[in-house]
């Protein structure tokens, strides 16, 4: 391929996914349904503006590596345990009930062998993780306890996916393979696991260290991708699948202080290549198919929907749901998934099944995808019923937390009382210097510059509960101040300010709780100045008291003028004349 071709092929795709997915997005249909009709309009089904679909799908694939990595990342062992109830309990009834139901229907009613009838019911019990967090996400319901059980499920599901990826190109000569013969390439497929966990366990961290010392973003951003794509290679050459290894790595740096950071240097790429491997996914839709049996094929799509609604009621019933939060568990998650694509494509590539089986699983999958957010949309707007009560809120300590911005002596006195009060925080410190310091004595803090959006969006923002900024340096913890309301506008900011001057601009922002770091502690010490110079503790209470109040009104004041040099001179020259003036009259009152 020359480079004139490549281009035209990266303008095709760019343009495609430019106009649908913003298109998709507006209409509520999500991006992923954008990628996919993108996919299906420039291929060969469409205007055949692109031929050569097997070459886009292998490069493409790489977005499913650097998905794995992410969902590795995302698995700390903390969450793991706050969630393992429901994802062994909610999460095993949703697999094992919609996948044996399908596996019945596949194998007495389509006449299918028992290992691809597993395989297909397996594939098409996988719900789409990117349709459901992005319409809970959008509706603010992942905190409702029908959110939590969904996320629970799909985090099963992505769990599952993973042995799957590792299986299924061994299936090909099942038949064939005998213990003996397999025990050399059992043993090769150990040893390539324990080098990944070795390698990410204990030596990345100190060579992520490294790099971060030299402050340089993108050749972090470029560790991370050599980080990822080694160990996908290292996996790929011992006959594993690439998404495993990375998925293994991301599991292995859960706990890294590097992780937001990993993540948000990820997520560009991730989305990109995801997208590409979505629009390769809808080259690859036999349209044909779908155009020469409709009814068959949307029949097949709508029976799935249904089975997975139903199955999803006795999950919600399980958990003890309301009859609502059933409901909408069951609208959420009915659809096909976007890992039924890798896996049908694995299959194929692995001579698992044939690529006309795999081409009726992806138009099913697709169909039922495109169908789903159109049913929930025509739910959200039924009229409610007047004796149905809102959905409660659930306080999940793992998502509805603190993040302090800033880890230095004021964000650490924070943390302590977070810490023992049990309230969960997240941490982030750009100086890797002040990391190492902090880790010492037991701070589990994290690395990242809370100036980027992506790293925030990493960190879990959109459902924190508030965020401290607690950065010592005035001019950037005013461009994160902005930063963060620009993109988190419903998240209450609490600021630390360095000077007056520095709270009035925070002010500025539309920041309700600014607290000068200075202010509290010199009216304490005054306090106790004036218990030294004979006052009686009540008095000088009141007295340190009375000034506080005056000056938190007299800021809100001059708030209002502050860019004006004269108004604001005017201004302190009268607010100490009040000042007098109110402690003279508090005085007389006394007597």
């Amino acid at each position: 391929m020359d480079i004139h071709h490549f281009l035209i092929l990266c303008i095709i795709f760019l343009a495609a996914a430019v106009i649908a997915v913003p298109l998709f997005r507006f209409l509520g249909l999500g991006a992923v349904l954008g990628y996919l009709v993108a996919g299906m309009v420039i291929g060969p089904w469409g205007l055949s503006l692109v031929e050569d679909v097997e070459t886009v799908l292998h490069f493409s694939e790489f977005g499913v590596v650097l998905l794995l990595f992410v969902i590795g990342l995302e698995l700390q062992p903390s969450r793991l345990r706050v969630f393992r109830a429901n994802i062994l309990r909610a999460g095993t009834m949703q697999m094992a009930l919609t996948t044996l139901i399908l596996f019945l229907i596949m194998f007495f009613g389509f006449k299918l062998t028992p290992l691809v009838a597993t395989l297909i019911a397996f594939s098409l019990a996988l719900s789409s993780t990117a349709f459901a967090l992005q319409t809970l996400a959008e509706k603010k319901q992942l905190t409702t306890s029908y959110g939590r059980q969904s996320f629970a499920i799909l985090l099963f599901q992505d769990l599952a996916v993973i042995p799957a990826l590792a299986i299924i190109p061994a299936l090909a000569g099942a038949q064939e393979l005998s213990l003996a013969a397999s025990l050399p390439k059992i043993l090769i497929n150990t040893a390539a696991v324990i080098v990944v966990i070795i390698a990410s366990r204990f030596l990345l961290n100190p060579v992520l260290k490294i790099i971060a010392h030299s402050n340089a973003r993108e050749v972090f951003t470029a560790a991370t991708l050599l980080l990822v794509f080694s160990a996908a290679i290292i996996f790929e050459s011992f006959g594993m699948s690439m998404a495993l290894g990375a998925f293994l790595a991301g599991v292995m740096l859960a706990d890294s202080e590097y992780r937001h950071a990993l993540e948000a240097d990820i997520e560009p790429f991730k989305g990109i290549l995801l997208g590409l491997f979505f629009m390769a996914v809808g080259m690859s839709v036999n349209a044909g198919l779908i155009m020469s049996k409709p009814v068959f094929i949307f029949g097949l799509a709508l029976s799935l929907m249904l089975i997975k609604f139903g199955v999803l009621q006795a999950v919600g019933y399980g958990a003890r749901l309301s009859q609502d939060a059933r409901f909408r568990l069951a609208l959420v998650m009915p659809q096909g998934g976007e890992f039924a694509f890798v896996l049908m494509t694995v299959a194929v590539a692995s001579g698992v099944i044939e690529r006309q089986l795999s081409d009726l699983v992806i138009a099913v999958v697709s169909i039922s995808m495109l169908l789903s957010p159109l049913f929930y949309a025509a739910f959200e707007k039924l009229p409610k019923r007047a004796n149905s009560m809102p959905e409660a809120d659930v306080i999940e300590a793992e998502t509805r937390h603190v993040i302090i911005a800033g880890f230095g002596r004021f964000g650490q006195v924070v943390a302590r009382i977070l810490a023992v009060e049990k309230i969960p925080f997240t941490a982030l410190e750009k100086d890797p210097q002040q990391i190492k310091i902090l880790r010492k004595y037991g701070n589990k803090i994290y690395y990242g510059d809370v100036l980027r959006p992506d790293l925030l969006r990493a960190a879990r923002a959109g459902e924190a509960r508030a965020i401290v900024l607690a950065i010592d340096d005035p001019e950037e913890s005013l461009h994160a101040a902005g930063v963060i309301r620009k993109h988190f506008p419903e998240i209450p900011i609490l600021a630390r300010a360095r000077n007056r001057q520095h709270a009035l601009r925070l002010l500025d922002l539309n920041i309700k709780i600014v607290i000068r770091e200075t202010l509290e502690s010199s009216l304490l010490l005054t306090e106790h100045l004036l218990e030294e110079l004979g006052y009686e503790e009540t008095d000088a209470i009141h007295v340190v008291k009375l000034f506080k109040e005056h000056d938190a009104e007299l800021l809100l004041r001059q708030h209002a003028i502050h860019n004006d040099e004269q108004a604001m001179i005017q201004s302190i020259s009268e607010a100490r004349e009040e000042l007098q003036r109110l402690f003279d009259a508090d005085r007389n009152g006394k007597n």
